[in-house]
């Protein structure tokens, strides 16, 4: 029998619809409608496909959005300042800027330069160290989402081994932390853990988001266990594949995301989550 899968994509319009109600009832009739800008450097495809998902779930959900186009030949100081801007405006709650950036432009300098409290990526330092200290603070979209995913498909979390294969700051340390805050034990693998197989065997929670096409086969995955799949790999003949082997991984799995349609969509819910999150802090109306 096959691991049940998780519809991310459907857990993610449940959510976004429970945005909209709070909007609806709750901010609309206080005066708040949460803002969010993003900024778009150069003509990447991908980044103008994902930004434009962006802006459609800001529209569904309530939330007023602006994008800021520049050309990929702008200098990093008018990036800043545009930033700087965006910082002092009372009307804008969420500042995300699309990643990738071109190379000439330092990605630290432009995440430190966004106030924490409109960091609704939560990747400025002072996020990051509130998530490791346990702190109130916006949290990184992606890792929060894939907590959510577990959450809405009661995964017992408690006293359970989960175990990441991936190490960056966008996705497997932060992950690790909010695990962690939930009293799991959490083990971080990575391209030099000697063995990987055996290490996430163990793994009650298998977390990967390490960018290496299906590395995860069913042989490396602990039977019963909730796998959620961050991985996004175009392969040559265009098709999309996670960093889990599926067929062999949903035979030996109790639970698993899909690529396309699991952890995607949750990346959007959530930033919409903290946009709105940013914009009751603001108005002093967050519990």
């Amino acid at each position: 029998m096959g691991a049940r899968l998780i519809d991310g994509a459907r857990i993610a319009q449940q959510l976004q619809a429970q945005l909209r109600e709070q909007l609806a009832t709750r901010l609309t009739p206080a005066g708040i409608v949460p803002g969010l800008t993003v900024l778009l450097v150069g003509e990447n495809p991908a980044s103008r496909i994902y930004v434009r998902r962006k802006i459609k779930a800001c529209g569904e959900v309530g939330i007023r959005s602006n994008l800021i186009e520049l050309p990929d030949t702008v200098a990093e100081a008018r990036l800043l300042d545009e930033i700087e801007r965006l910082n002092t405006d009372a009307a804008v709650d969420g500042i995300l800027v699309q990643l990738p950036l071109p190379k000439h432009i330092s990605v630290a300098k432009v995440q430190h330069a966004i106030r924490p409290e409109k960091d609704v990526d939560a990747f400025h330092p002072r996020n990051v160290g509130a998530l490791v200290t346990g702190e109130p603070a916006l949290e990184p979209c992606t890792p929060l989402g894939c907590l959510r995913l577990l959450e809405q498909e009661s995964v017992a979390i408690q006293g359970r081994h989960a175990v990441i294969v991936g190490r960056s700051n966008i996705v497997g340390k932060p992950m690790a932390l909010l695990l962690l805050q939930r009293s799991a034990t959490v083990t971080i693998c990575h391209s030099k853990t000697p063995d990987l197989g055996a290490i996430t065997r163990q793994g009650d929670i298998l977390v990967a988001a390490v960018g290496v096409p299906r590395l995860i086969k069913g042989s490396m995955v602990k039977p019963g266990a909730a796998v959620l799949d961050v991985g996004i790999n175009r392969l040559p003949d265009g098709t999309l594949c996670g960093d889990v082997d599926f067929a062999e991984a949903r035979e030996v799995a109790g639970l698993i995301t899909p690529v396309p349609g699991g952890v995607g969509p949750m990346t959007i819910a959530m930033l919409l989550h903290n946009t709105v999150l940013a914009a009751l802090r603001a108005h002093g109306a967050a519990r």
